[in-house]
């Protein structure tokens, strides 16, 4: 996302430089679902620069507006050697949507479960306010109610969120958790150097790696969506993570 105003290619410059390993690509900028030629340009840049697509970032929400769109999605993340694809759960958060939206949501997102599915593909929610993802206890509640084991989800610091707060959101979710966004907000969305809220990020990679799993820790935003603080941000997650472990 910082890097969104910037060629494919050299965001996979940039990155590769910084020594990050993956990048989630998004559907909005880079490559837009169905766009054959953006995924091959995306795929020779990751070759050229020693990257992996980690997964497909969509802006897929799960409306029924949507219903029968998520294959060229799918197709797309595929072309990418994407794992897993991200979607969004709704347009509104959860104590504003009513019992039959929520269902329609719900159906949603079985519906790019099982498309997904048959590609091969993992999918996981965005953890985000204004969606059904703006609490843990929402977040848990959905991915029951959704019931397929190939759907999970992200994990970033809910905004004005205290740092005790916002851990045992992540407790509540850790075994679905497939991603972390990692970024420093505070207050809002007020963007700070990743070694601001280093003892939040410190101890969320320490339950995170209680895991066993793999997962993902994307580098979603820097201040100023500045470039070239991108390498001391790189720096500082790795250190982070090391801290946790």
């Amino acid at each position: 996302m910082t890097l969104r105003r910037l060629d494919a290619d050299e965001v996979a410059h940039r990155a590769a430089a910084a020594g990050l390993r993956v990048i989630e690509w998004g559907a909005d900028v880079h490559v837009r679902p169905g766009d054959d030629w953006a995924a091959d340009r995306v795929l020779e840049a990751m070759a050229r620069h020693d990257l992996t697509c980690a997964s497909y970032g969509s802006y897929f929400r799960a409306t029924p507006m949507e219903t029968g769109k998520f294959g060229d999605i799918a197709a797309t993340a595929v072309r990418l050697g994407a794992a897993r694809i991200r979607v969004w759960a709704g347009k509104a958060g959860s104590a504003d949507v009513d019992p039959e939206e929520r269902e329609q949501i719900v159906a949603g997102l079985r519906e790019a479960a099982d498309v997904a599915g048959g590609h091969g593909l993992e999918v996981a929610l965005e953890f985000h306010g204004g969606t059904l993802t703006d609490t843990a206890e929402s977040t848990v509640r959905l991915l029951e109610e959704v019931g397929r084991d190939n759907l999970g989800t992200y994990w970033q610091p809910p905004q004005d969120l205290p740092d005790e707060q916002a851990l045992a959101g992540l407790e509540l979710v850790l075994d679905r958790v497939r991603a972390v966004h990692v970024f420093s907000w505070w207050p809002s969305n007020e963007r700070h150097p990743l070694t601001a809220r280093a003892d939040l990020w410190t101890r969320a990679f320490a339950l995170l790696t209680k895991t066993g799993r793999p997962l993902d820790a994307l580098l979603e935003f820097v201040p100023d969506n500045d470039p070239e603080l991108v390498p001391g941000e790189a720096d500082a997650l790795r250190k982070l993570i090391e801290a946790g472990a």
